[in-house]
């Protein structure tokens, strides 16, 4: 039977963790060990992120999690008992990508329920691809972009 994008997420929530924007700012606080990997596209990752993330396609995020593909990402492959935290713009990719990276042997992985979206909502800093702090209200409008009418129905 077929799933909606909002149903297959409904459906895995209750076998990952999630973390809010706030819990998230605390434990970065207190735990240098955390890898945070945010799995949005390139041009989403460079407008506005988390300081210190991973960027790490959704596309590649299999492979990067594995060794010997063109895409592994040494550090990923490595942080498979380390926590991590998986980002995306508000949380529903994150999802995925944690239950994904559990069925990969992921043992402390958990997802930025409300993603980057709710990090700035909060009131947590974001940076672009220049390391430069980014405006909230810019970064309001950025990850909130407006859905066409041919994309409704």
């Amino acid at each position: 039977m077929a799933k909606t994008f909002k149903q297959l997420i409904s459906g895995i929530l209750p076998e990952i963790k999630e973390i809010f924007p706030w819990d998230l700012e605390d434990l970065l606080e207190n735990n240098s060990d955390i890898l945070l990997v945010d799995i949005r596209e390139i041009d989403e990752f460079e407008g506005a992120y988390i300081k210190g993330s991973l960027h790490v396609p959704r596309g590649i995020l299999e492979a990067a999690c594995d060794w010997g593909y063109s895409d592994t990402i040494p550090e990923l492959v490595k942080a498979r008992d380390r926590p991590v935290v998986v980002i995306c713009r508000s949380g529903n990719r994150s999802a995925l990508a944690a239950f994904t990276m559990q069925l990969m042997g992921y043992t402390n992985v958990t997802s930025l329920k409300t993603g980057v979206k709710g990090w700035n909502d909060s009131d947590f800093p974001l940076v672009n691809k220049k390391g430069e702090a980014v405006d909230p209200d810019w970064a309001d409008d950025f990850l909130n972009p407006t859905v066409r009418e041919d994309q409704l129905s």
